[in-house]
């Protein structure tokens, strides 16, 4: 009986010793293939390396926010070569918008109202082609780009479905170490939204030929082409095989409070928040260009006191003395890269006449720029997006479909490519990136895969995801002759100026028709229209701007008007009836020393608030609307000071704004 019990025993004491084994050997198994880099320091995982794709989809400024965006349906004729460079729209003078070109037009509807189309003339922008650029930095070793999920796609056409159903240290060569958070940075975009790192979204096969992206990454496979383009081999990465890249460290936003209406001093007190805040995207590793940055920063905020410029007119401005520093400091320091790659019609290619001719303009100018252009991107303090949000419409948009996922795909692919084949945007997860973008629908369009960039956006709408201390709001000029875009400039002396208010235009919107309502036909001192006749050269509509005190800037679909800038052209005090409207170059310009902002509500009392300025403060007013009017002219070779280099100077300052001197 004991023998038997002693044999049992064995038995039992070696399976246990089995199953212990097997037990340890399974563990170990189980860390090495759950640990990144087979690491065996814990059962858990807690140092695996965040998708980008994944941690973009816990973001606070999640892709259900589109519903938010306001989608005018469309429907349009395709560009032709019958367009004429010397027709222009008559009767209102811009078609807000939308445009009105020639004999073509687009509609679009919004609300069961339909919008008189613009048809564009695709100028040739004679742009110089560049050498090879020089090396990217050979020293970084890791993947730069993710890999989004199956889930990402699905919410991402989710939300490009619902946008037309809804109502409205210098260490640069040793590599990325550890972000430092004690890298704080000067200014803070009061936004909820976290930092998004860009999400590769899958999308059906195509064929490389018909794929314009699809082209590049198969050059970027080549290390023949890499070594040409500069890019180190160990960038590259296949699909058997999805990279894994860290969001760079952010610090955490104020949420901008929530209102039914934004005043002008409420957008003032935000811009304030914006610098009394910091938003920190950290870098994942250091480059020499950020103590660049850092040093810029620090002689912006010790600038000297200007106590007179005879360039510039200190009530006109914020803060002169800032403003100047920084203009002087971007001509000295900065430089940009533009990715080459991508091909025409949607990149590279700028629209010089009609509504959206703003962001051709500035791409065309960039392009041949020498001063601020750099081929090296390892020196580079900003990187150019170079799209047209105008062509991505008129390319890819199907009439009628009310869908919007091909144009927002198609920036997804677009933004997958330069990341995959470069290291740059996820540095700074797209921080130190920009666009400049006119259309209506751009805002939405590029809210998530580019919601770190910063956006010079027309459509500069606080309600649709405008940032303050980020985004820039870009001036909207209507071109019609783009071989001398400063016809006509100029207005009547004051003395014939003998009309209170002019406004003419398309009924877009609902405000312009209330506009109507209370005031057409009904003083003769409020000359209130809808479309005007049609006369040469828009005779009778540039004859009313240049001849009235005040120039109506009443907003059609969309905040924004090319009548502000019109009305500067002309030398006509604007008065801006818009709400949720941020004026352009809001942070350095101080709207209301040349302007008139009149909350949509008080249309029925419009007169008696023109009326109650004093005449002395009327012509003053006068006065610095002819001063401030070459920050508004574009010159087909830029000056300085112009509306080009405002541009790139408030692109300049909002990157300033984050980072902050140590």
């Amino acid at each position: 009986m004991v023998q038997k019990l002693s044999n049992l025993c064995q038995v039992e004491t070696r399976r246990l010793i089995w199953i212990i084994g097997l037990l340890f050997a399974l563990i170990l198994a189980f860390q090495y293939f759950e640990l990144p880099y087979g690491s065996f320091s814990s059962l858990t995982s807690t140092g695996k390396v965040p998708v980008q794709g994944k941690s973009s989809q816990k973001n606070g400024d999640s892709l259900s926010s589109a519903s938010n965006y306001t989608d005018r349906h469309v429907i349009k004729e395709p560009l032709n070569d019958t367009r004429t460079s010397s027709s222009a729209p008559e009767g209102n003078g811009d078609a807000d918008n939308s445009g009105g070109e020639d004999s073509s037009s687009r509609n679009l509807v919004k609300q069961n109202k339909t919008l008189e189309g613009e048809n564009v003339e695709n100028v040739d922008d004679g742009l110089a082609q560049d050498e090879e650029a020089e090396e990217p930095d050979q020293s970084f070793n890791g993947n730069v780009h993710a890999t989004g999920s199956d889930n990402s796609t699905s919410k991402i056409e989710k939300d490009a479905t619902n946008l037309t159903t809804s109502d409205k240290g210098e260490n640069s060569d040793s590599g990325p170490p550890s972000p430092s958070p004690s890298t704080p940075l000067i200014d803070s975009p009061p936004s909820t939204a976290e930092t998004v790192s860009h999400t590769n979204v899958s999308t059906p096969a195509t064929s490389s030929k018909s794929d314009p992206f699809l082209v590049e990454k198969e050059k970027a496979t080549s290390e023949k082409e890499k070594e040409a383009e500069g890019v180190p081999s160990d960038l590259s990465h296949t699909e058997k095989t999805p990279p894994v890249t860290a969001v760079p460290n952010t610090n955490t936003r104020p949420q901008m409070p929530v209102l039914d209406l934004y005043t002008l001093s409420d957008m003032n007190n935000l811009l304030l928040q914006s610098r009394a805040s910091y938003y920190s995207v950290i870098p994942r590793w250091s480059s020499a260009v950020d103590k660049e940055l850092r040093d810029v920063a620090l002689q912006i905020e010790n600038a000297p006191i200007v106590q007179n410029d005879p360039n510039l007119y200190a009530p006109l401005y914020r803060n002169i003395s800032i403003f100047r520093r920084s203009y002087e400091l971007m001509e000295k320091t900065l430089q940009v890269y533009i990715y080459r790659e991508g091909e025409r019609p949607i990149l590279h290619t700028p629209i010089l006449r009609g509504l959206y001719a703003s962001e051709g303009w500035f791409m065309k100018l960039l392009e041949a720029n020498k001063k601020f252009v750099t081929k090296n991107p390892r020196k580079a303090h900003l990187f150019y997006l170079p799209f047209s949000s105008r062509m991505l419409e008129e390319t890819l948009y199907v009439p009628n479909s009310h869908n919007h996922k091909a144009l927002i795909r198609y920036l997804e692919k677009y933004v997958d490519m330069i990341a995959g084949k470069y290291p740059y945007w996820n540095r700074t997860g797209g921080a130190d990136h920009f666009l400049v973008a006119c259309h209506d629908w751009a805002p939405a369009e590029t809210r998530h895969i580019m919601a770190t960039c910063i956006r010079a956006l027309c459509n500069s709408d606080v309600k649709e995801g405008f940032v303050f201390g980020k985004d820039v709001s870009l001036p909207e000029t209507y071109i019609h002759l783009p071989k001398n875009p400063l016809r006509d400039l100029g207005g009547k002396p004051l003395r014939k100026r003998s009309t209170l208010a002019f406004f003419a235009g398309s009924m877009h919107g609902y405000l312009r028709p209330i506009l109507l309502q209370h005031w057409e036909n009904k003083d003769p001192d409020m000359k209130i229209f809808g479309r005007l006749p049609k006369s040469k050269n828009n005779r009778n509509y540039v004859n009313f701007m240049k001849t009235s005190k005040y120039c109506i800037c009443a907003k059609g679909f969309e905040v924004n008007s090319p009548r502000v800038v019109e009305a500067i052209f002309f030398e006509c005090v604007p008065v801006i009836i818009s709400d949720d409207f941020v004026p352009p170059f809001f942070e350095i310009l101080n709207w209301e020393s040349f302007a008139v902002f009149v909350l949509e509500k008080d249309i029925p009392n419009l007169k008696k608030i023109l009326l109650s300025i004093p005449e002395k403060r009327y012509r003053q007013m006068q006065m610095r609307v002819k001063k401030v009017q070459k920050h508004f002219l574009w010159h087909s070779k830029p000056e300085k000071y112009d509306i080009f280099h405002m541009i790139l100077h408030s692109v300049w300052y909002s990157r300033l704004h984050q980072i902050r001197p140590i």
